[in-house]
């Protein structure tokens, strides 16, 4: 009998394959350890970490050999990269061995309650990507523990047993595991865990693997070697599929093909609408080598940097000099321009540096965050933004704002930024002779505020990411709400509209560089909207390219008036399934 389960569709496609499940559940063993077998105790947690490492480390040396030296290489091997230096973490190796000197406890338990509590700090975190970091804990603790658990037989490589390429069915699938997974051509991951940012989701739309993740009780409702569909956009799974449905799933993966095949063309046209409206495709990336996947994929430069990767899992500040070199490696590798954001670190996720005492705030999604935390903290801001200056001499460098909420903390921050150029100038350091300062929209008082912020920004950015949860009140990663997190609802839109409006009348440009921007459902719509910048992960440009290149802006344009204008739910909804058509 079919059985028909939903999860998170994080990577599109269609994929049908037999299920292979992996990586079973750990059982973790308690018991204390006497005062003389602790040192004995410390030393086997050691070479456990060791261990890792090395398998590791050997995984990261096939990397070039099976992918090549493209994006994809360097994004699975910064991957690798993060869970190597997680592995060298004081918080993971210092607390550990604390704990089983102090409690007197087993390895794999100490083991268990500190990946348990830095699960939790990842968990209060308000931006969606940091707090899918939590993955990473998860995945390296998972990696040390089978091997003190001596469970490390099971490796994804050596476990593919079908003739056919497998539906890889797992609690999570770690990058490692996407590598040797490489070599059998994986049809497909499904994994209980997990979500749109985590590094499965981020991976299996780089290499356009049809993903569906989130989806609890995977192992336990999908049997081996049964036959399963998995279509990667709507997030569904269909096991033990009847002849109908297999032969309907089978056509829709045929055209998906021949698509695909057919976008390939699209990538040295201009994204330019039936109607001649010129469109800016820009690429969302994290590190420089996906500079070169977005340029191979028809992006014209980069919308969003994040920047603060240089400063999770330590304990020190990054100086100057480190975040000048990092910056400019990127900026250098970019063809185009590329628009940095400056930290968005906040009293929830800070490293441990000491320049901020007392308790995590209750919510510190609403509390000390981002450009609040920079303008409180100027020493911190300062020393960033003169690494960025210093970058821009290698390239089109623009600086992005996070949070901003009213026009004094832009006004504070320009001034901050003002300085430090004086300061580099007097110094005779090289950059830019401009340097565009914009903001991100995502508070929607911001958006309220656009006419006003348009005074002073060189140009906005809507992160609809946070825009959509902080307009409606709801955590997109909570699954008690989650359902409740609606890019369509009026009041996002009417908010993205005035956004718009406002850099039309004051001459900004505005972009949008969240997820939205890069789904192709939407991408008429805001087209309509009167969008013409769009950033997005690199693997979504070539599709949002043919859908602007089929549209007519106009048109668009003009139901997207009625459509603000609805009155009703009925006729909200109708409206909006015309955007479906051109």
């Amino acid at each position: 009998m079919s059985l028909w389960l939903s999860g998170i569709g994080v990577s599109r496609g269609i994929a049908i394959g037999r299920v292979q499940r992996l990586h079973g559940d750990l059982e973790i063993p308690e018991y204390r350890v006497q005062p003389a077998e602790l040192d004995a105790e410390v030393a086997r947690f050691h070479d456990a970490l060791q261990r890792a490492r090395d398998e590791l480390r050997q995984i990261r040396a096939q990397i070039p050999g099976l992918f090549g030296g493209g994006g994809a290489s360097g994004e699975i091997a910064a991957f690798i990269d993060t869970h190597l230096l997680m592995l060298d973490d004081r918080s993971l190796t210092e607390a550990v061995t604390a704990l089983i000197r102090d409690s007197q406890c087993n390895a794999e338990l100490a083991l268990k309650r500190q990946r348990d509590a830095l699960t939790a700090v990842f968990e209060q975190m308000e931006d969606p990507y940091l707090r899918s970091r939590k993955d990473d804990v998860q995945q390296v603790s998972a990696r040390v523990m089978r091997i003190l658990l001596k469970q490390e037989k099971g490796q994804p490589a050596t476990r593919v047993e079908h003739a056919e390429p497998p539906v890889i069915v797992a609690d999570d699938v770690t990058p490692a595991d996407i590598i040797l997974l490489s070599q059998h051509k994986a049809a497909a991951f499904v994994t209980e865990y997990g979500g749109p940012l985590s590094h499965t989701a981020i991976l299996a739309r780089s290499f356009g693997i049809p993903t569906v993740v989130g989806l609890h009780g995977a192992r336990r409702l999908l049997r081996e070697g049964e036959l399963a569909i998995i279509d990667g956009e709507l997030g569904h799974v269909l096991a033990d599929p009847d002849a109908r449905a297999l032969s309907f799933f089978q056509g829709k993966r045929e055209r998906q093909q021949s698509d695909r095949a057919a976008l390939s063309q699209l990538r040295d046209q201009p994204a330019v609408s039936r109607d001649g409206v010129k469109i800016r495709l820009l690429a969302n990336i994290e590190m420089s080598e996906d500079a070169d996947q977005a340029a191979e994929l028809g992006a014209e430069g980069v919308g969003l940097y994040r920047t603060e990767f240089l400063f999770m899992n330590r304990r020190d500040l990054p100086g100057e000099q480190e975040q000048y070199q990092a910056y400019a490696r990127v900026v250098a590798a970019v063809k185009g321009p590329i628009t940095i954001r400056t930290l968005d670190l906040g009293a929830d996720k800070q490293v441990d540096s000491g320049s901020r005492q007392g308790p995590t705030p209750n919510n510190p999604a609403l509390g000390l965050r981002a450009i609040r935390l920079c303008l409180k903290e100027p020493d911190l801001f300062r020393t960033q933004v003169r690494a960025l200056l210093r970058a821009s001499a290698h390239g089109d460098v623009h600086i992005m704002l996070p949070m901003i909420s009213n026009v004094q903390e832009f006004r504070q921050a320009q001034q901050i930024i003002a300085a430090a150029r004086e300061q580099l100038l007097a110094e005779g350091q090289p950059m830019a002779a401009d340097v565009p300062v914009g903001a991100m929209i995502e508070v929607p008082a911001a958006a309220l505020a656009a006419p006003l912020l348009a005074r002073y920004a060189r140009f906005f950015s809507i992160g609809t990411n946070d825009l959509i949860q902080y307009t409606l009140a709801i955590d997109r990663v909570d699954e008690e709400v989650n359902y409740l997190y609606d890019p369509l609802h009026p009041a996002v839109l009417r908010l993205i509209r005035m956004t718009i409006e406002a850099g039309e009348q004051a001459g900004v440009p505005v972009a949008m560089c969240g997820e939205m921007a890069g789904d192709p459902r939407y991408t008429r719509l805001l087209l309509g909207l009167g969008l013409t910048e769009f950033s997005m992960h690199p693997a979504s440009v070539l599709e949002v390219k043919r859908i602007i290149i089929e549209s007519n802006v106009a048109r668009l344009r003009q139901r997207a008036q009625r459509l603000l204008a609805a009155a009703s739910v009925s006729e909200l909804q109708s409206l909006i399934a015309e955007f479906g058509h051109n």
